[in-house]
Protein backbone atom coordinates (compact mmCIF):
# COMPACT_ATOMS: atom_id res chain seq x y z
CA UNK A 1 0.00 0.00 0.00
CA UNK A 2 1.36 3.43 -0.93
CA UNK A 3 2.03 6.16 1.59
CA UNK A 4 -0.93 8.05 0.13
CA UNK A 5 -3.28 5.11 0.70
CA UNK A 6 -1.92 4.22 4.12
CA UNK A 7 -2.48 7.77 5.38
CA UNK A 8 -6.20 7.69 4.66
CA UNK A 9 -8.27 9.00 7.53
CA UNK A 10 -11.23 7.59 9.36
CA UNK A 11 -13.47 10.34 7.98
CA UNK A 12 -14.31 8.44 4.79
CA UNK A 13 -12.33 10.88 2.69
CA UNK A 14 -14.45 13.94 3.47
CA UNK A 15 -12.65 17.29 3.31
CA UNK A 16 -11.46 18.69 6.64
CA UNK A 17 -14.33 21.02 7.61
CA UNK A 18 -12.08 23.77 8.98
CA UNK A 19 -9.78 23.81 5.95
CA UNK A 20 -12.79 23.56 3.65
CA UNK A 21 -14.45 26.58 5.27
CA UNK A 22 -11.20 28.57 5.12
CA UNK A 23 -10.69 27.66 1.46
CA UNK A 24 -14.22 28.82 0.64
CA UNK A 25 -13.73 32.06 2.55
CA UNK A 26 -10.49 32.86 0.68
CA UNK A 27 -12.13 32.03 -2.65
CA UNK A 28 -15.04 34.33 -1.85
CA UNK A 29 -12.56 37.21 -1.61
CA UNK A 30 -10.47 36.38 -4.67
CA UNK A 31 -12.58 34.53 -7.24
CA UNK A 32 -14.82 35.92 -9.97
CA UNK A 33 -18.54 35.51 -9.38
CA UNK A 34 -18.92 32.90 -12.13
CA UNK A 35 -15.95 30.94 -10.77
CA UNK A 36 -17.59 30.96 -7.33
CA UNK A 37 -20.82 29.67 -8.85
CA UNK A 38 -18.95 26.85 -10.53
CA UNK A 39 -17.10 25.99 -7.30
CA UNK A 40 -20.41 25.87 -5.45
CA UNK A 41 -21.88 23.58 -8.09
CA UNK A 42 -18.90 21.26 -7.66
CA UNK A 43 -19.19 21.28 -3.87
CA UNK A 44 -22.87 20.39 -4.10
CA UNK A 45 -21.84 17.18 -5.89
CA UNK A 46 -20.10 16.07 -2.66
CA UNK A 47 -16.51 15.55 -3.80
CA UNK A 48 -14.19 13.86 -1.34
CA UNK A 49 -10.60 14.91 -0.74
CA UNK A 50 -8.57 13.20 -3.47
CA UNK A 51 -5.49 13.04 -1.27
CA UNK A 52 -7.37 10.88 1.25
CA UNK A 53 -8.59 8.32 -1.29
CA UNK A 54 -7.40 5.23 -3.07
CA UNK A 55 -6.84 5.61 -6.81
CA UNK A 56 -10.06 3.76 -7.76
CA UNK A 57 -12.03 5.98 -5.37
CA UNK A 58 -10.36 9.11 -6.70
CA UNK A 59 -11.29 8.20 -10.24
CA UNK A 60 -14.96 8.08 -9.23
CA UNK A 61 -15.09 11.60 -7.80
CA UNK A 62 -17.19 14.31 -9.46
CA UNK A 63 -15.09 16.25 -11.97
CA UNK A 64 -14.93 19.82 -13.14
CA UNK A 65 -16.89 18.74 -16.19
CA UNK A 66 -19.61 17.34 -13.90
CA UNK A 67 -19.75 20.70 -12.13
CA UNK A 68 -20.11 22.59 -15.42
CA UNK A 69 -22.96 20.29 -16.43
CA UNK A 70 -24.69 20.72 -13.06
CA UNK A 71 -24.39 24.51 -13.25
CA UNK A 72 -25.74 24.60 -16.81
CA UNK A 73 -28.71 22.49 -15.73
CA UNK A 74 -29.30 24.85 -12.81
CA UNK A 75 -29.26 27.76 -15.26
CA UNK A 76 -31.74 25.97 -17.52
CA UNK A 77 -29.26 25.73 -20.39
CA UNK A 78 -28.36 22.89 -22.75
CA UNK A 79 -25.56 20.59 -21.67
CA UNK A 80 -25.06 19.06 -25.12
CA UNK A 81 -21.46 19.64 -26.26
CA UNK A 82 -22.75 20.24 -29.79
CA UNK A 83 -24.83 23.16 -28.52
CA UNK A 84 -22.09 24.57 -26.31
CA UNK A 85 -19.48 24.52 -29.09
CA UNK A 86 -21.29 24.60 -32.44
CA UNK A 87 -19.56 23.74 -35.68
CA UNK A 88 -17.39 20.95 -34.29
CA UNK A 89 -17.99 17.25 -35.01
CA UNK A 90 -16.48 14.60 -32.76
CA UNK A 91 -15.47 11.09 -33.83
CA UNK A 92 -13.31 8.48 -32.12
CA UNK A 93 -10.07 7.00 -33.35
CA UNK A 94 -7.20 4.77 -32.32
CA UNK A 95 -3.70 6.24 -32.13
CA UNK A 96 -0.46 4.30 -31.78
CA UNK A 97 1.01 4.57 -28.30
CA UNK A 98 4.35 3.30 -27.06
CA UNK A 99 2.91 -0.03 -25.88
CA UNK A 100 -0.27 -0.40 -27.92
CA UNK A 101 -3.20 1.56 -29.30
CA UNK A 102 -4.56 4.58 -27.45
CA UNK A 103 -8.21 5.68 -27.70
CA UNK A 104 -8.67 9.24 -28.94
CA UNK A 105 -11.41 11.78 -29.55
CA UNK A 106 -11.07 13.66 -32.83
CA UNK A 107 -12.72 17.09 -33.02
CA UNK A 108 -13.12 18.43 -36.56
CA UNK A 109 -14.44 21.85 -37.63
CA UNK A 110 -17.24 22.03 -40.17
CA UNK A 111 -15.90 22.93 -43.59
CA UNK A 112 -13.42 21.83 -46.17
CA UNK A 113 -10.00 20.69 -45.07
CA UNK A 114 -7.28 19.88 -44.86
CA UNK A 115 -7.21 21.53 -41.45
CA UNK A 116 -4.28 22.12 -39.13
CA UNK A 117 -4.05 19.42 -36.45
CA UNK A 118 -3.46 19.85 -32.71
CA UNK A 119 -2.43 16.87 -30.56
CA UNK A 120 -3.98 17.45 -27.15
CA UNK A 121 -3.19 15.88 -23.76
CA UNK A 122 -5.73 15.98 -20.91
CA UNK A 123 -5.02 16.71 -17.24
CA UNK A 124 -5.59 14.72 -14.07
CA UNK A 125 -2.14 14.46 -12.50
CA UNK A 126 -1.24 11.50 -14.76
CA UNK A 127 -3.48 9.41 -12.46
CA UNK A 128 -7.16 10.37 -12.86
CA UNK A 129 -9.51 11.78 -15.55
CA UNK A 130 -9.54 11.12 -19.29
CA UNK A 131 -10.20 12.68 -22.68
CA UNK A 132 -13.95 12.86 -22.02
CA UNK A 133 -13.53 14.79 -18.77
CA UNK A 134 -11.49 17.34 -20.74
CA UNK A 135 -13.87 17.53 -23.68
CA UNK A 136 -14.54 21.24 -23.00
CA UNK A 137 -10.93 22.28 -23.47
CA UNK A 138 -10.24 20.15 -26.52
CA UNK A 139 -13.53 20.97 -28.24
CA UNK A 140 -13.18 24.67 -27.45
CA UNK A 141 -9.65 24.71 -28.85
CA UNK A 142 -10.83 23.06 -32.08
CA UNK A 143 -13.38 25.85 -32.49
CA UNK A 144 -11.06 28.70 -31.50
CA UNK A 145 -8.17 27.52 -33.70
CA UNK A 146 -10.34 26.13 -36.51
CA UNK A 147 -8.18 23.03 -36.34
CA UNK A 148 -8.66 19.32 -35.87
CA UNK A 149 -7.89 18.42 -32.25
CA UNK A 150 -6.84 14.85 -31.44
CA UNK A 151 -7.24 14.21 -27.70
CA UNK A 152 -5.59 10.97 -26.61
CA UNK A 153 -5.88 8.82 -23.49
CA UNK A 154 -2.27 8.07 -22.52
CA UNK A 155 -1.43 5.37 -19.97
CA UNK A 156 -1.79 6.46 -16.34
CA UNK A 157 -0.10 5.78 -13.02
CA UNK A 158 0.06 3.91 -10.75
CA UNK A 159 -0.64 1.04 -13.16
CA UNK A 160 1.88 2.59 -15.54
CA UNK A 161 4.48 4.60 -13.67
CA UNK A 162 6.63 7.43 -15.03
CA UNK A 163 7.59 7.73 -17.87
CA UNK A 164 4.81 5.68 -19.55
CA UNK A 165 2.62 8.73 -20.25
CA UNK A 166 5.56 10.60 -21.81
CA UNK A 167 6.43 7.60 -23.98
CA UNK A 168 2.81 7.44 -25.16
CA UNK A 169 2.73 11.17 -25.85
CA UNK A 170 5.80 11.00 -28.10
CA UNK A 171 4.46 7.90 -29.85
CA UNK A 172 1.14 9.67 -30.47
CA UNK A 173 2.94 12.66 -31.99
CA UNK A 174 5.04 10.36 -34.16
CA UNK A 175 1.80 8.68 -35.31
CA UNK A 176 0.25 12.06 -36.08
CA UNK A 177 3.14 13.20 -38.25
CA UNK A 178 2.50 10.14 -40.45
CA UNK A 179 -1.30 9.99 -40.24
CA UNK A 180 -2.62 13.56 -40.06
CA UNK A 181 -3.85 13.39 -43.65
CA UNK A 182 -6.02 10.36 -42.87
CA UNK A 183 -7.96 12.56 -40.41
CA UNK A 184 -8.47 15.32 -42.97
CA UNK A 185 -5.52 17.21 -41.56
CA UNK A 186 -2.49 18.96 -42.99
CA UNK A 187 0.70 17.19 -41.83
CA UNK A 188 2.67 20.39 -42.47
CA UNK A 189 0.61 22.28 -39.86
CA UNK A 190 0.80 20.42 -36.56
CA UNK A 191 0.73 21.74 -33.00
CA UNK A 192 0.71 20.29 -29.49
CA UNK A 193 -1.46 21.40 -26.57
CA UNK A 194 -2.46 20.21 -23.12
CA UNK A 195 -3.81 21.12 -19.70
CA UNK A 196 -2.15 20.64 -16.32
CA UNK A 197 -0.38 17.25 -16.45
CA UNK A 198 -1.13 17.43 -20.17
CA UNK A 199 0.42 20.91 -20.31
CA UNK A 200 3.63 19.32 -19.10
CA UNK A 201 3.28 16.55 -21.71
CA UNK A 202 2.81 19.13 -24.46
CA UNK A 203 6.16 20.83 -23.77
CA UNK A 204 7.96 17.57 -22.98
CA UNK A 205 6.72 16.08 -26.25
CA UNK A 206 7.97 19.05 -28.24
CA UNK A 207 11.39 18.49 -26.66
CA UNK A 208 11.29 14.74 -27.34
CA UNK A 209 10.15 15.31 -30.94
CA UNK A 210 13.10 17.65 -31.50
CA UNK A 211 15.51 15.10 -30.04
CA UNK A 212 13.98 12.29 -32.15
CA UNK A 213 14.33 14.32 -35.36
CA UNK A 214 10.57 14.44 -35.97
CA UNK A 215 8.95 17.38 -37.77
CA UNK A 216 8.59 20.23 -35.30
CA UNK A 217 5.12 21.37 -34.25
CA UNK A 218 4.30 24.90 -35.39
CA UNK A 219 3.28 25.87 -31.87
CA UNK A 220 2.83 24.56 -28.32
CA UNK A 221 -0.06 25.61 -26.05
CA UNK A 222 0.53 24.69 -22.42
CA UNK A 223 -2.28 25.45 -19.98
CA UNK A 224 -1.31 25.62 -16.28
CA UNK A 225 1.45 23.03 -16.76
CA UNK A 226 3.42 21.15 -14.14
CA UNK A 227 6.91 22.47 -14.94
CA UNK A 228 8.96 21.58 -11.85
CA UNK A 229 8.75 19.32 -8.82
CA UNK A 230 9.13 21.59 -5.78
CA UNK A 231 5.95 22.04 -3.77
CA UNK A 232 7.34 25.17 -2.10
CA UNK A 233 6.92 27.79 -4.81
CA UNK A 234 5.17 31.08 -4.12
CA UNK A 235 1.89 29.86 -5.63
CA UNK A 236 2.00 26.46 -3.88
CA UNK A 237 2.25 28.30 -0.56
CA UNK A 238 -0.32 30.95 -1.51
CA UNK A 239 -2.82 28.39 -2.86
CA UNK A 240 -2.01 25.45 -0.60
CA UNK A 241 -5.70 24.83 0.19
CA UNK A 242 -7.21 26.14 -3.04
CA UNK A 243 -9.90 24.34 -5.04
CA UNK A 244 -10.15 22.30 -7.15
CA UNK A 245 -6.37 21.66 -6.92
CA UNK A 246 -4.39 21.94 -3.71
CA UNK A 247 -0.87 21.20 -2.60
CA UNK A 248 -1.75 17.90 -0.89
CA UNK A 249 -3.43 16.61 -4.06
CA UNK A 250 -0.32 17.30 -6.12
CA UNK A 251 1.75 15.40 -3.56
CA UNK A 252 -0.72 12.48 -3.88
CA UNK A 253 -0.44 12.50 -7.67
CA UNK A 254 3.35 12.54 -7.54
CA UNK A 255 3.51 9.68 -5.01
CA UNK A 256 1.49 7.52 -7.36
CA UNK A 257 3.42 8.61 -10.44
CA UNK A 258 7.11 8.25 -9.72
CA UNK A 259 9.13 5.05 -9.28
CA UNK A 260 11.50 6.67 -6.79
CA UNK A 261 12.83 10.09 -5.80
CA UNK A 262 15.27 10.19 -8.72
CA UNK A 263 12.35 10.57 -11.15
CA UNK A 264 11.70 14.01 -9.64
CA UNK A 265 14.99 15.20 -11.15
CA UNK A 266 14.12 13.93 -14.64
CA UNK A 267 13.80 16.89 -16.98
CA UNK A 268 10.53 15.55 -18.35
CA UNK A 269 9.08 16.52 -14.96
CA UNK A 270 11.62 19.21 -14.11
CA UNK A 271 10.96 21.01 -17.41
CA UNK A 272 12.58 24.24 -16.28
CA UNK A 273 15.94 22.46 -16.29
CA UNK A 274 15.44 20.73 -19.68
CA UNK A 275 17.28 21.72 -22.86
CA UNK A 276 14.63 24.02 -24.33
CA UNK A 277 16.72 25.54 -27.12
CA UNK A 278 15.25 25.49 -30.58
CA UNK A 279 11.66 24.76 -29.56
CA UNK A 280 8.76 26.21 -31.52
CA UNK A 281 6.92 29.21 -30.03
CA UNK A 282 5.02 28.47 -26.82
CA UNK A 283 1.83 29.92 -25.35
CA UNK A 284 1.41 29.55 -21.58
CA UNK A 285 -1.90 30.07 -19.80
CA UNK A 286 -2.20 30.30 -16.02
CA UNK A 287 -4.90 30.87 -13.42
CA UNK A 288 -4.22 33.15 -10.48
CA UNK A 289 -5.90 30.89 -7.89
CA UNK A 290 -3.78 27.85 -8.72
CA UNK A 291 -0.83 26.14 -7.01
CA UNK A 292 0.71 25.71 -10.49
CA UNK A 293 0.79 29.42 -11.34
CA UNK A 294 4.48 29.76 -10.40
CA UNK A 295 5.32 26.72 -12.54
CA UNK A 296 4.09 28.64 -15.56
CA UNK A 297 6.08 31.75 -14.62
CA UNK A 298 9.25 29.71 -14.08
CA UNK A 299 8.75 27.92 -17.40
CA UNK A 300 8.25 31.26 -19.16
CA UNK A 301 11.59 32.45 -17.76
CA UNK A 302 13.36 29.23 -18.76
CA UNK A 303 11.97 29.39 -22.30
CA UNK A 304 13.03 33.04 -22.67
CA UNK A 305 16.51 32.20 -21.38
CA UNK A 306 16.71 29.48 -24.05
CA UNK A 307 15.69 31.91 -26.78
CA UNK A 308 12.26 30.37 -27.36
CA UNK A 309 9.45 32.79 -28.33
CA UNK A 310 6.89 32.61 -25.52
CA UNK A 311 3.84 34.52 -24.37
CA UNK A 312 2.16 33.84 -21.02
CA UNK A 313 -1.18 35.13 -19.80
CA UNK A 314 -2.35 34.87 -16.23
CA UNK A 315 -6.10 35.07 -15.62
CA UNK A 316 -7.26 36.72 -12.40
CA UNK A 317 -10.23 35.44 -10.44
CA UNK A 318 -10.17 31.87 -11.77
CA UNK A 319 -8.79 28.57 -10.54
CA UNK A 320 -7.12 25.46 -11.89
CA UNK A 321 -9.31 23.66 -14.47
CA UNK A 322 -10.96 26.89 -15.60
CA UNK A 323 -9.86 26.57 -19.24
CA UNK A 324 -12.36 23.89 -20.23
CA UNK A 325 -15.30 25.61 -18.53
CA UNK A 326 -16.04 28.16 -21.27
CA UNK A 327 -19.73 27.25 -21.12
CA UNK A 328 -19.94 29.00 -17.74
CA UNK A 329 -16.76 31.08 -17.25
CA UNK A 330 -15.98 34.34 -19.05
CA UNK A 331 -12.22 34.03 -18.42
CA UNK A 332 -12.27 30.55 -19.98
CA UNK A 333 -13.83 32.00 -23.12
CA UNK A 334 -11.10 34.66 -23.17
CA UNK A 335 -8.33 32.09 -22.64
CA UNK A 336 -9.61 29.77 -25.36
CA UNK A 337 -9.87 32.70 -27.78
CA UNK A 338 -6.28 33.71 -26.93
CA UNK A 339 -4.99 30.17 -27.47
CA UNK A 340 -6.92 29.98 -30.73
CA UNK A 341 -5.44 33.27 -31.97
CA UNK A 342 -1.92 32.09 -31.21
CA UNK A 343 -2.49 28.78 -32.99
CA UNK A 344 -4.13 30.36 -36.04
CA UNK A 345 -1.21 32.77 -36.41
CA UNK A 346 1.22 29.85 -36.22
CA UNK A 347 -0.69 27.89 -38.88
CA UNK A 348 -0.57 30.66 -41.51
Amino acid sequence: MSQADSSRRSDDGKPNPVINALSNAVAALRADDDQLELAKAHEELGPKAIEKLSVPEARQQPTGADAVKALLQKQGKSTRPEDLVPGIAMTTASVDGAAGPLPANVYTPVGTGPFPVVLYFHGGGWVIADKNVYDGGARGLAHAAQAIVVSVDYRQAPEHKFPAAWDDALAAYRWLTANAASLGGDPARLAIAGESAGGNLAVATAIAARDAGLPAPRHVVSVYPVAQTSLNTESYIENAIAKPLNRAMVQWFVEHLVRDESDLKDTRLQLIEADLAGLSPVTLINARLDPLRSDGAKLEDALRDAGVPVERREYEGVAHEFFGAAAVLEKAREAQAFAGERLRAAFV
